[in-house]
């Protein structure tokens, strides 16, 4: 049968999992009268929430007799160790630029290593019925980029497609037509089939599911020989020892499901069911003479934090799980299948130490685990700072910011004062366009401040560059916080009285406790205040009178905000129903011997 594998690749939001639905549907997947809906792809509750991919996955389409294996990737930078592994299930790319913006940063990044791995590209162009869009600066941009990331004389010479996501139509010209098929026969045109070496059986798991009927199953691709089902094979792993195992099961790909075969041929894509302690990037080989494929590299983590088991005085009163062993089991089963992601042991046997790709990347994990009835406690977000030849560095990032020009002297002092350095201003349109080298420690906290500034007009992105010299301390937050004196319940006529002193997290009516974070003082330096002193009532005043009082509403902060949001002494308790911020110690007179001695240590 003849086989194609295709990666879908671009920058965030420039509609990857829109083509593929229009795949989907150009092929006949759904029957007509079937509601499938949009962004099909996108399963998970989070995807749909926040309208991202986060985990790639896979479909197959057959078009006039052959197969065609589509992976959909995600386009943010940290989720890339996603991306990087499952292009090596495909044989060929589908580059989406979007026709105003242009190649992004994360089109950089996803192009990159799939020009690496001698992927053969085809580059779409998509959005082209949006007002101010400019397809032919786009394709010069474009094969500028590929000249700078060293594309070979081959990769230079990419096909280009025009069209409109959204509008379902995908030609070679820029002619407007009513479908995708010019797309779908320039893949099976320019895409090459598989190659396929000579020898006996190799297949490299490059990404897991879970079934609770099945177990764990192996996806990747049939690199050589032939899989069948009831076989007995060699399971090479990344330590170098050898299992022998069978197959119980096998699975290729068909529409959005998966279909039972008893053999499956170089080339394709397939899923094995029947096999034990396997990881990522582990080899199928043959039984006899097994023979292992290189193992698949990720980049390194650059941030961490430390999770620990909920402490606060109200645990146990949300979650399911609230142990540290069942804390300690779920992170072990994150990194089976989450490879950018590290879980280390440190003194205490409450907390693990989790290093991920940046915000977004753990902010998910721990947003997966409060939906699943975890409870925990994190710490303040940190970047790895390393020794390069006896001087201490830290990851930089190459930062993107697109904003209108009456905003944008406002971004170049928020990022400077983060010891970020300009690289590039130009003008696009209305917009301009920013470009930065800053430290990873300055982008913590920087979009809310960011997005303030602008009035939400600013658009950021960036990714990891570098290891660079450590560049000296970053202001972090100027003003202190509230906490809470006593534990109790909140009274509207407290919250009333110390308006003046800032804003508060919390509503009349909700429970605190001593030492939580209740709101953010006006002035630096925190202040421990008193949020449950009731009124006190006299013959002179009635007690209905305070249903008067008109509060300004609380503040609500999302996980990702207050992982920026709080400093070195303090944590974040996340359970399945609340977010709180809280001192690390919550004893007023506990925390002012820590501070008398951090500073006596300090001279």
């Amino acid at each position: 049968m003849d086989i194609r594998n295709i990666a879908i690749i671009a920058h965030v939001d420039h509609g990857k999992t829109t083509l593929v639905d229009k795949i989907l549907h150009a092929t006949k997947v759904f029957r007509d009268n079937q509601d499938a809906g949009e962004l099909i792809m996108d399963s998970n509750d989070l995807e749909k929430e926040r309208g991202i991919t986060i985990f790639s996955k896979n479909a197959a389409v057959v078009y006039n007799g052959v197969k065609i294996n589509v992976i959909d990737t995600p386009g943010h930078a940290d989720f890339g160790g996603e991306v990087e592994r499952v292009l090596k299930m495909a044989d060929g790319v589908c580059l989406l630029v979007d026709a105003f913006e242009g190649p992004m940063p994360q089109t950089r990044f996803v192009l990159q290593k799939a020009l690496a791995l001698g992927l053969k590209p085809i580059v779409i162009i998509n959005k082209v019925d949006k007002p101010n869009c400019r397809p032919d600066e786009v394709h010069d941009a474009v094969f500028e980029l590929f000249f700078n990331l060293d594309a070979t004389e081959e990769q230079l010479n990419f096909p280009t497609f025009y069209g409109s996501g959204k509008n379902g139509w995908f030609n070679d010209s820029l002619t407007q037509i009513d479908n995708i098929t010019p797309l779908l026969d320039g893949i099976i045109k320019h895409v090459p089939p598989p190659a396929v070496g000579e020898g006996t059986l190799q297949l490299q798991i490059t990404s897991l599911d879970y079934s609770s009927f099945l177990g764990r199953i192996a996806i990747g691709k049939v690199s050589r020989g032939t899989i069948k089902e009831g076989q007995p094979i060699s399971l090479m792993q990344t330590d170098g020892t050898i299992k022998k195992s069978r197959v119980r099961e096998l699975y290729v790909f068909e529409g959005m499901g998966k279909k039972k075969v008893s053999e499956v041929v170089a080339g394709d894509l397939c899923a094995v069911v029947g096999l034990e302690g396997f990881n990522i990037g582990d080899t199928i080989a043959d039984f006899e003479n097994p023979e292992a494929l290189p193992v698949i590299s990720v980049d390194e983590p650059t941030m961490n934090m430390m999770f620990s088991i909920n402490n606060s005085p109200f645990f146990g009163k949300d979650g399911k799980f609230v142990t540290s062993r069942h804390l300690r089991d779920r992170l072990m089963k994150e990194t089976e299948k989450n490879l950018a992601l590290r879980v280390k042991d440190t003194d205490s046997a409450d907390s693990f130490m989790v290093y991920g790709r940046g915000i977004l990347h753990l902010g998910v994990l721990i947003e997966t685990m409060r939906r699943e009835g975890y409870e925990l406690t994190i710490g303040q977000p940190q970047v790895l700072v390393k020794e390069i030849d006896g001087k201490k560095c830290e990851p930089f990032e190459t930062l993107v910011v697109d904003v209108p020009q009456e905003y944008a002297s406002k971004v170049i002092d928020l990022v400077t004062r983060r010891k970020g350095e300009m690289l590039i201003m130009e003008t696009k349109g209305d917009m301009q366009h920013l470009e930065f080298d800053i430290p990873s420690r300055g982008l913590l906290g920087l979009r809310t401040n960011m997005l303030t500034n602008t009035a939400g007009e600013a658009v950021m992105n960036h990714r990891f560059s570098e290891y660079k010299p450590w560049k000296g301390p970053i202001p972090g937050r100027n003003n202190g916080v509230l906490i809470a004196k006593e534990a109790g319940t909140t009274t509207a006529y407290s919250i009333d009285k110390l308006q003046d002193r800032g804003f508060f997290f919390v509503d009349p009516g909700e429970e605190v406790y001593k030492g939580m974070i209740i709101g953010e003082n006006n002035k630096p330096g925190d202040l421990v205040v008193n949020p449950n002193e009731g009124k006190k009532l006299t013959n002179m005043r009635a007690s209905g009178s305070d249903g008067t009082v008109s509060l300004p509403p609380k503040r609500l902060m999302t996980l990702e905000e207050c992982m920026e949001y709080i400093q070195q002494d303090e944590c974040i308790e996340v359970t399945p129903n609340n977010i709180r911020m809280r001192k690390t110690i919550l004893d007023e007179e506990e925390r002012k011997k820590q501070q008398k001695r951090l500073s006596a240590e300090a001279v």
